[in-house]
């Protein structure tokens, strides 16, 4: 059986990888990644597009001559005809899932180490390094992938267009990342915290083994031999 002390980081550690698992089920349930308003030039005046959303659907409403079209939703994959804008949308969807499954596996690890001692194998602070990584550099890589899809392959402007398809040229448009988008960066921060409760204790075991045969090492070699 483990050590107190032992069960007590890990459990610490598996407390992080659950936060980790949640904090992703809730950024790819909520469509509050981003809100955008994208202007189209009209006759007498300017039209604006609000949009909010998220990887899967969200809501658009049209102001124009300071009238209010009723709001819609909307599936995000049904609206983009940008085949590149459509793939980094689903290249994200997997990302995320992929980091879903390894938060998982990450939390199995940790609460295995609370009730068992596998130190040699990759169920140990290994795997528990391992995983982490990867869930950090997959959230870390989706949160790049997506002001680049917005910026880069006009996202906001694709769907405002799918919205109201009697608009086509826009003249600008604004965008404000939402919590859905920057709580991303909490998922990073708890397995950069996950990693470093693992390395002091990997380093503090280590540290008492090196201690423990100290004292072979110090004694004269007659008391030795002898």
């Amino acid at each position: 059986m483990p050590s107190r002390k032992k069960s007590g980081i890990f459990a610490t550690a598996f407390l992080t990888c659950v936060c980790s698992f949640v904090i992703i089920c809730v950024v790819l349930a909520t469509q509050h990644w981003i809100s955008s308003k994208v202007h189209f030039p009209a006759t007498n005046s300017s039209t604006t597009v609000s949009l909010t959303y998220g990887l899967f659907g969200g809501t658009c409403e049209q102001f124009s001559a300071g009238l209010l079209v009723p709001g819609k939703n909307f599936q995000v994959a049904a609206m983009l005809n940008n085949a590149k804008a459509k793939g980094i949308i689903t290249a994200i969807i997997v990302i995320l899932v992929l980091s879903l499954l390894v938060s998982l596996l990450s939390s199995g690890f940790t609460c295995t180490n609370v009730v068992s001692n596998p130190y040699q194998t990759f169920l140990g602070p290994i795997g528990v390094y391992t995983w982490n990584s990867l869930c950090g550099i997959f959230v870390l890589l989706a949160m790049i992938l997506f002001p680049v899809n917005v910026e880069g392959n006009g996202l906001s402007v694709e769907l405002a267009r799918g919205c109201f398809p009697a608009l086509q040229t826009h003249v600008k448009s604004e965008h404000t990342y939402g919590y859905s988008y920057w709580i991303m960066l909490l998922i990073i921060f708890l397995n950069i915290a996950s990693i470093i409760i693992m390395y002091f204790y990997d380093h503090a075991r280590y540290s008492k083994k090196k201690e423990q045969e100290r004292p072979i090492e110090n004694e004269p070699k007659d008391v030795i031999l002898f």
